[in-house]
């Protein structure tokens, strides 16, 4: 079984928002406004969605893997 895992660079977020409209499992809103992804692996029926938010962070701060 392979482990999947979102991550955030918080240099390169924007804070658009975008990654928790698409996925909020995964991804939301720090308290700095920046997003961020939870620290754990990502569920089989979630990372369609995850690889989403990766494809369409208009800053590519995200990845998945």
């Amino acid at each position: 079984m392979v482990t999947v895992k979102g991550h955030v660079d918080k240099e390169t977020c924007i804070s658009c928002g975008l990654c928790p409209d698409i996925c909020p499992e995964i991804f939301s809103m720090d308290d700095d406004g920046k997003a961020i992804a939870l620290d754990n692996e990502i569920p089989d029926e979630l990372v369609e969605s995850a690889k989403e938010a990766e494809e369409l962070c208009p800053v590519e701060a995200i990845t998945v893997e």
